[in-house]
């Protein structure tokens, strides 16, 4: 269903409509479907793992607004949750007990993480961390990873990832020089590169910020000991290591990348799936950094409707859910029979795929070499990715409509769902 097809047609409409009042007709950069070609669907409603157009077309949903909804679309105890508290206040200007609980699960679920501000996004989030780096540390050089989208904050945005990748943009117009200066960036799963910037710089580098599994080049796993090796010159230096689980963070594992791989950085970012879809962040860490965090102490940070009622109260339900290891169980069912079904389907199309996956998070790259940085990640054929995403597309499947993102599952995914996202796959390959 290409641009102008009829059973797209009010999509389309919607579409033109939008670019009249909205630069490139969205409010997100990757939803422009620009990347892939055609008109990006306008959806209504969605329920479970299904999603629906203006023209009543449904959509096995492979996005999951990027992540969050890892319950699926309209979970009742999350639509519950809601709905009680829409009733007694939609926002406070005060504090709530609903916040408090919120940020114990995630004490209790990340152990790394002993206190919690909560803020309105990932990007907030990001911003904030690396701010308090900077002022525990008293120095101003950051170091993240060519791929790693932190967020658009502007000594973020230095060589990231995610819509900057996906529209080619090298930076952002806007960002100053002097800003960029103060932003190190090195390859990610290179080791040595990191150890050589910390020899030369080491004592000017206030943190290191990483996604532990990146998500914004297309899913990338580190190599084994790259994220110890940053744990290490950290503390060898005296810097802050900060983990940026706004996806990973619940998704991966109930206590997120670093549970995975057994490491506890200084400082936690996260989002989406703390908020049950609504607009949510959050960072922490250990309590005598977080202990620096106004009003306790001299960094400030302040957000009109952070700790908003109605998304701890999702974010409440939703982490709830997750207390058991059964969803993870599940997902990671789910996640191995979909990255075997586009292998053997890219296999009998003698087409060379490498498919990239950590639980429910997934990619595949059209090339025929690992990936495992950003350079490798952009050897991917990029053509043949938009051919069959538009056969995904046309054949009931909404894939992120960029190579440089990761397609997630949730728990009201089954096999047969996952099956068909396949024939969709194998088909684009064949036709």
């Amino acid at each position: 269903m290409l641009d102008g097809d009829p059973g797209r047609r009010l999509s389309t409409t919607a579409m033109r409509r939008a670019r009249q009042v909205l630069p490139g007709g969205v409010n997100s950069p990757v939803r422009s479907f620009r990347s892939v070609g055609g008109s990006p669907p306008f959806f209504t409603r969605a329920d479970g793992p299904w999603i629906e157009d203006l023209d009543q077309n449904r959509y096995i949903d492979m996005v999951l607004a990027y992540g969050p909804l890892i319950l699926g679309h309209l979970n009742p105890a999350v639509v519950q949750a809601i709905s009680r508290q829409l009733t007694r206040g939609e926002a406070m200007g005060g504090p709530t007990e609903l916040e408090v609980d919120l940020a114990e699960r995630i004490r209790d679920y990340m152990p790394s993480v002993e206190m919690v501000r909560l803020v309105n996004s990932g990007t907030e989030a990001t911003m904030s961390a690396v701010r308090l780096a900077r002022a525990a540390t008293g120095r101003e050089l950051i170091l993240k990873f060519a791929g790693c989208y932190h967020g658009h904050s502007d000594s973020l945005l230095a060589e990231a990832g995610s819509g900057v990748a996906t529209l080619s943009i090298p930076g952002s117009p806007g960002v100053t020089a002097g800003t960029v200066a103060d932003t190190l960036v090195a390859s990610f799963n290179d080791a040595a590169a990191v150890t050589d910037l910390f020899a030369r710089r080491g004592e000017q580098i206030a943190a290191v910020i990483v996604e532990p599994i990146p998500g914004n080049m297309g899913v990338v796993l580190p190599r084994s000991g790259f994220l110890e090796s940053l744990r290490q010159l950290t503390s060898d230096y005296g810097a802050i290591l900060i983990f940026d689980e706004v996806m990973s963070g619940f998704r991966v594992a109930r206590g997120g990348a670093q549970s995975l791989y057994s490491i506890r950085p200084d400082l936690t970012c996260l989002g989406k799936i703390i908020g049950g879809g609504l607009p949510v962040g959050a960072f922490g860490g250990r309590a005598e950094l977080m202990s620096q965090m106004a009003p306790e102490g001299p960094v400030y940070q302040a957000g009109t409707l952070s700790g908003n009622p109605l998304a701890v109260a999702a974010g409440v339900a939703t982490l709830e859910q997750l207390s058991a290891d059964e969803p993870y169980l599940q997902m990671e069912r789910l996640g191995a029979r979909l990255e075997r079904g586009i292998r053997l389907s890219a296999a009998a199309a003698q087409t060379a795929v490498q498919v990239n996956r950590v639980a429910s998070m997934l990619t595949f790259f059209f090339c025929a070499d690992p990936v495992f940085d950003y350079r490798s990640a952009r050897q991917s054929d990029l053509a043949l990715f938009s051919k069959v995403h538009r056969a995904l597309l046309e054949g009931g499947v909404f894939w992120p409509p960029s190579q440089f993102e990761s397609s997630f599952l949730s728990v009201v995914h089954t096999e047969e769902l996952v099956d068909l996202v396949v024939e969709s796959f194998a088909r684009g390959l064949s036709g």
